[in-house]
């Protein structure tokens, strides 16, 4: 998969590459609070023209390979608050809009938004990035409950799924969860042989891709700190046969603590590669109850900008797989799970150290 080791890409805007816009904008948009501009942003960057704001898109996907949705909510947040005059607003939010997010494809009918993606990713010489979300008994019936009602239609659903990548350049973040919830016991134990056989069914069909990257997610390390207790699970779903493993998937665990633990893991899976979910953790985790932590918690803030440049042999890329600024259910006044919030989105954007 060559184009996940450059460290720039060419941008271009294809006409095609417009009717694929409109399958991927799917979720409503409301208007958030006014925010200040943060010290230190001078008014220049803040009004700016037509040309700055187009340099300051190459710039923010410099070292990146991977496709930036350009009608994702934020992008369309952005357009909204710029036609209301929400000058200052819309450019803080242009650090999610403007940087490459993964896709997280319906559980009923993957393939419109896996075709639209891939082939706009295409047309620009990206990657497009997906998590694969919809293993039966997911998230054992909490904030994302759901996926597929049986074993069958889960092979269905990873079929067409991989069918809709076909020859494009993808990476696919495998089952967020599914793992962990198996070692911390959330998931029932007679589910656990099934799980684990479908993970490795999913990881088969997904390479059969020619330019398919698959990582089988491990949780984070708050969540399980003994990273050896994965090993067993992780080979028996059939680990080695993907490329790697995902941490820190919609969590806030900072680079330095998921690199250390990654390697970790690394080590006991025999040298495996992983990425780690940057997309929120510039704050680090809130202090106190992990059970209460990880849903939408005040005060955290954008982290490392996805890039494949990590300094680390076994750590092949700091991604965004979980959008920032879409709820992670409805907790501390938030919307359902995975629905667009722009104020907390805004407060991601103001307190990234990232511009």
């Amino acid at each position: 998969m060559s184009r996940l080791i450059r460290t720039s890409v060419v941008i271009r805007t294809p006409i095609r590459f417009l009717a694929a816009l409109s399958v991927l904008a799917a979720l409503p948009l409301t208007a958030g609070c006014s925010s200040e501009i943060p010290a230190g942003v001078g008014e220049a960057s803040v009004v700016g023209d037509a040309t700055e704001e187009a340099d300051e898109r190459v710039r923010s996907a410099a070292g990146s390979p991977f496709w930036v949705d350009p009608s994702s909510p934020a992008a369309q947040q952005v357009d909204s608050w710029e036609r209301e005059g929400r000058e200052k607003d819309a450019v803080l939010l242009r650090r999610i809009a403007d940087r490459p997010a993964a896709l997280w494809p319906a559980g009923d009918d993957p393939v419109p938004m896996i075709r639209a993606a891939t082939r706009a990713a295409d047309d620009e010489d990206r990657t497009a990035v997906f998590v694969a979300y919809n293993i039966p008994h997911r998230d054992c019936g909490q904030h994302s409950a759901g996926g597929a009602h049986d074993s069958d239609a889960y092979r269905d659903w990873i079929d067409a799924f991989a069918d809709a990548i076909g020859d494009s350049e993808a990476l696919v973040v495998l089952e967020p969860d599914a793992i962990a919830h198996i070692v911390d016991g959330c998931t029932p134990g007679e589910y656990h042989a099934e799980r684990e056989r479908l993970l490795g069914e999913a990881i088969d069909r997904l390479k059969e891709q020619p330019e398919t990257k698959v990582y089988l997610d491990a949780g984070n390390p708050a969540w399980i700190k003994d990273s050896g207790r994965l090993v067993d699970p992780l080979r028996r779903a059939g680990v080695a046969r993907a490329d790697g493993f995902s941490l820190n998937v919609s969590n806030f665990q900072t680079d330095a603590t998921t690199k250390a633990y990654g390697l970790r893991l690394s080590e006991e899976l025999g040298g495996k590669h992983f990425v780690v979910d940057s997309s929120r953790n510039g704050n680090g985790p809130l202090a106190g109850d992990r059970a209460e932590a990880w849903c939408n918690p005040p005060g955290r803030a954008l982290g490392t900008p996805p890039t494949v440049d990590t300094d680390e042999p076994a750590l092949d890329a700091y991604l965004w797989i979980k959008r920032p600024g879409e709820s992670d259910g409805e907790c501390r006044g938030g919307p359902a799970a995975g629905q667009w919030w722009p104020d907390y989105a805004l407060g991601l954007a103001r307190n990234s150290k990232a511009q």
